[in-house]
């Protein structure tokens, strides 16, 4: 009696909810990965508004894992209120940034759509078509594991502390914490951080064996960790217990009673990847992203760990908060009795 073949697994689909879709093509067990995204101005300087807008774009191929990206779409949409001069100024540096971004990533922008507006929108499409070797999907962290940040939090904090500083009414609230300067400081991190591609910290995923990641955007730490967590195929849940945030942004948060950066809901824009991976990887994934031969800028922290649960995520009740020095800074600022320097503290 002749055996009966089974059906050969299906290609790995992913839709909505995550990072970026993932649709199998009728073509060589080839796979289209593909994500869109766009944003209002965060930042005074256009040339790195548009820089971070394709960062975060990127940002999603990236926490698949995928390193090359084939084609960009740009979205614009320009200000109809603004006046003429400065439209024809600030419109030409975003796409620049954007442009600029985009080679730095290996790609290039190749159309897109560009509408009259009330408000400035900057944002794109990416695509890329893969082999499943190329690309790890966010399912399989086992109890065990690590979760890895490579961006330090308070993008919101620090972007929201700097308008302030022309807000007598909110500067009030805050400047028993926080100088001028050192607001200004944690601004210009936080630009240069949003501006960074993740695109190194997705090679090393493959590098270090990575069982999942999603890149920490609007919903916060805790809010992409609670999604990512749903996603996984084992019953396990994910425990963060380290916070590496802007130096001082922590206490902005505090003193302003805004944002939960603490409580992990604080949005971040064009955020670090969160990535579980084995534990005996993640130190030297931590120290190989630091390495020189990348440029500057990188980093890596241990956060958290994988543990059996029910596909939950949450932070301790008194993490512990790292404060991260912004470029430039000449002195180590004062540090919570909790709190640690180290770029890979115990758990």
């Amino acid at each position: 009696m002749p055996v009966r073949a089974e059906p050969s697994p299906p290609f790995p689909t992913l839709g909505i909810g995550m990072d970026s879709c993932v649709i199998p093509l009728r073509h060589g067990g080839l796979s289209l990965v593909q994500t869109t995204d766009f944003f209002y101005p965060l930042v005074e300087d256009p040339y790195m508004m548009g820089r971070i807008a394709c960062a975060n774009v990127l940002s999603d191929l990236y926490a698949m894992g995928i390193t090359e990206c084939d084609n960009m779409l740009m979205l614009l949409s320009v200000s109809q209120s603004m006046p003429e001069e400065e439209r024809e100024k600030i419109t030409p540096l975003m796409i620049k940034g954007f442009r600029d971004a985009a080679e730095e990533g290996g790609t290039a922008v190749t159309g897109g759509q560009t509408v009259v507006n009330p408000w400035i929108i900057i944002g794109g499409v990416a695509t890329v078509v893969c082999q499943p070797n190329e690309f790890i999907l966010p399912d399989s962290a086992v109890v065990g594991d690590v979760l890895v940040l490579t961006k330090p939090l308070g993008t919101q904090v620090a972007v929201n502390a700097h308008q302030w500083l022309d807000n007598p009414e909110r500067w009030n609230k805050i400047k028993m914490v926080v100088s001028r300067e050192e607001v200004e400081l944690g601004y210009q991190e936080a630009m240069f951080n949003m501006a960074t591609l993740n695109r190194i910290a997705a090679g090393l995923m493959h590098t270090f064996n990575a069982h999942a990641a999603t890149d920490i955007t609007g919903f916060g730490i805790l809010g992409h960790s609670q999604n990512l967590a749903k996603q996984q195929r084992n019953e396990v849940s994910f425990v963060i217990h380290n916070l590496p945030i802007i130096a001082k942004m922590a206490a902005i948060s505090k003193a302003s009673g805004r944002f939960g950066l603490l409580q992990g809901t604080s949005a971040e824009t064009s955020g670090g990847l969160l990535i579980c991976l084995p534990r005996e990887q993640a130190a030297r994934f931590c120290s190989e992203i630091k390495s020189s031969k990348y440029g500057e800028g990188h980093q890596a922290w241990i956060v958290g760990i994988v543990e059996k649960g029910n596909r939950t995520a949450r932070i301790i009740d008194k993490p512990r908060v790292i404060e991260v020095l912004p470029r430039g800074a000449t002195a180590t600022p004062l540090v919570p009795e909790n709190s640690s320097a180290s770029s890979e503290p115990s758990l």
